[in-house]
């Protein structure tokens, strides 16, 4: 396939939806982490348990099950809403169908959540909201007994074929004990560069208000280690799958070239899901034959197969403001927050997604954060640790980003929810300069228990 006629695959699927976007409607995600208290492995039987019942009591639908005949995955036909299992029987997520009023997302919410603890409470399990689960040391790292999971896990456990290339840690399993807080907003094409440019531009300053992702007990430097296990396993083999924008593309043109750059390292032909060496697009595409290795039977078997362009559609990549087939930007670098403070992630996004140019003018206007010489990646990752550079004053930096929450709340006061009231925990966070993760090191570093916190962030 010629480099044209792949670039215009990617334009159809990727470019052609935002051209239909007329309104702003977001779709958010919440993963959580489920605990078992005994500090024992989740009982997996109980999670099922609960599925079921709630299933039967907010009359949702099947959406699919496991190879083992359990329901991973249910919907509400009448909402949207789907209640699944991220990776593994030890993340619950919870996707909602697209919203405009954040409320109505937060009522829900609190609905499920609420009947969800009740019944994991009476055995001594709890949800709570921890960017990587707490307990993950007792727990079984099994992925979800189906293909996309199976093929997923074991895609990131061949990361020791790489380690000679590439830095690449030894947690494979990562993806089954980190949580996250997504949204995905509606972007029209004119809108498209300019709004990745300009919350790309956001990223190291996201990472000072929402890090939550401590590995307890190692890498205690780091609030924010989701980057880290992210870019160091082989999602990030190829840097272009992860992360920020380096650098950011400022025309359609050059996000497509941008795109073309990323790799491919998995599909699905004749019902099984397959996974290979990460091969850039063009390349792929150029090969008339792939090797690659697939799940039956209790084992893997080598297979090769011929390029297809809908192998397309199963392009993964994990990059902070990734564009989606949706005619969406996915937001997708924020932990998962302390459960009554989860709708922050959200609010702050709706608040600044139409005032993209009065963002864009405090951002280059500051001296506090940038016009500094270091990229937007760099800065990225000084922020997702625990403590501030010595080159930031504390001072303009709070102001900094109390400026950028009154532009957020202005966003959401012109769209007449009250919605601007949610913004509360994170003016708190501007003010103090402490974000969860580093809330929780302080309350470990003094002696304190990591249960004490567990509770807390677990509270409605």
């Amino acid at each position: 396939m010629k480099r044209d006629e792949i670039k215009n695959l990617i334009y159809k699927r990727y470019i052609e939806p935002t051209k239909l976007k007329n309104n702003v409607y977001a779709g958010i995600e919440i993963e959580l982490p489920i605990i078992n208290l005994n500090k024992k492995a989740v009982d997996f039987n109980l999670i099922h348990e609960l599925t079921v019942r709630f299933k039967n009591y907010f009359n949702f639908k099947i959406k699919s099950k496991d190879e083992n005949g359990k329901i991973c995955a249910l919907e509400n036909l009448k909402t949207n809403d789907i209640y699944t299992y991220d990776c593994s029987y030890n993340t619950l997520e919870i996707a909602f169908g697209k919203e405009k009023n954040l409320y109505t997302v937060k009522k829900r919410f609190e609905e499920y959540y609420t009947f969800i603890q009740d019944i994991l409470n009476k055995e001594n399990h709890t949800l709570t909201g921890f960017g990587v689960n707490p307990y993950r040391k007792y727990n079984k790292h099994l992925p979800i007994p189906n293909g996309r999971y199976r093929m997923l896990y074991h895609h990131l456990c061949t990361y020791d074929k790489y380690k000679n290339e590439k830095k690449l840690h030894e947690m494979p399993e990562f993806g089954m004990f980190i949580s996250a807080a997504q949204i995905q907003l509606d972007v029209k094409i004119d809108d498209l560069i300019p709004t990745i440019n300009v919350f790309s531009k956001l990223e190291p300053l996201k990472a000072i208000l929402f890090s939550n992702s401590v590995l307890n007990g190692e890498n205690l430097e780091l609030a924010c280690c989701r980057d880290m296990l992210w870019e160091n396993s082989m999602q990030g083999y190829n840097e272009k799958n992860f992360g920020m924008y380096d650098p950011i593309p400022q025309s359609i043109e050059e996000l497509i070239e941008y795109m073309l750059k990323t790799s491919i390292y998995c599909t699905e032909h004749e019902g099984k899901y397959i996974n290979f060496h990460p091969t850039v697009i063009p390349e792929f595409f150029e090969k008339d034959k792939i090797n690659g290795e697939y799940f039956e039977d209790g084992k893997y078997h080598e297979i090769t197969f011929n390029p297809k362009k809908e192998d397309l559609n199963y392009l993964r990549s994990f990059k902070f403001e990734d564009l989606t087939f949706r005619g969406t930007i996915e937001f997708r670098s924020v932990c998962c927050q302390p459960v009554n403070e989860t709708m922050t992630v959200h609010a702050f996004y709706f608040g600044l997604i139409n005032q993209i140019d009065q963002l864009n003018q405090i951002l280059d206007e500051d001296t506090t954060l940038f016009n500094k010489p270091y990229s937007l990646s760099e800065l990225r990752k000084i922020f997702v640790k625990a403590y501030l550079p010595e080159f930031i004053e504390e001072k303009q930096l709070k102001k900094l980003l109390i400026n950028i929450l009154d532009l957020a709340s202005e966003g959401l006061k012109e769209r007449g929810n009250t919605e601007e009231k949610l913004l509360k925990p994170l003016y708190n966070r501007a003010k103090s300069l402490e974000n969860p993760a580093q809330k929780l090191i302080k309350h470990l570093d003094s002696g304190g228990k990591i249960e004490e916190l567990i509770y807390e962030y677990g509270k409605l």
